[in-house]
């Protein structure tokens, strides 16, 4: 996710509850990851839990991004 991107998140997720609650998420996910990505070797659990941590933070992406079209799209 780029800077701009991430700012805006920020920004709208103030008066958006839904976009809190998505970005929270998503930074959860990103350092859970992180933590199976920091070992050397995964177990076939920890590869099924790294394949469903990607898949619930593509898919928050997805949704954050739906959110800020309605903030943009005002902006411009």
């Amino acid at each position: 996710m780029e800077e701009k991107e991430r700012l805006l998140i920020v920004k709208f997720s103030e008066v958006d509850p839904e976009l809190k609650k998505l970005w929270n998420e998503h930074l959860d996910y990103e350092n859970q990851l992180k933590g199976l990505e920091n070992k050397v070797r995964l177990s076939p659990e920890e590869e099924l839990e790294k394949k469903r941590l990607q898949k619930l933070k593509l898919s928050g992406k997805d949704k954050m991004f739906e959110i800020l079209k309605k903030y943009t799209a005002r902006e411009n």
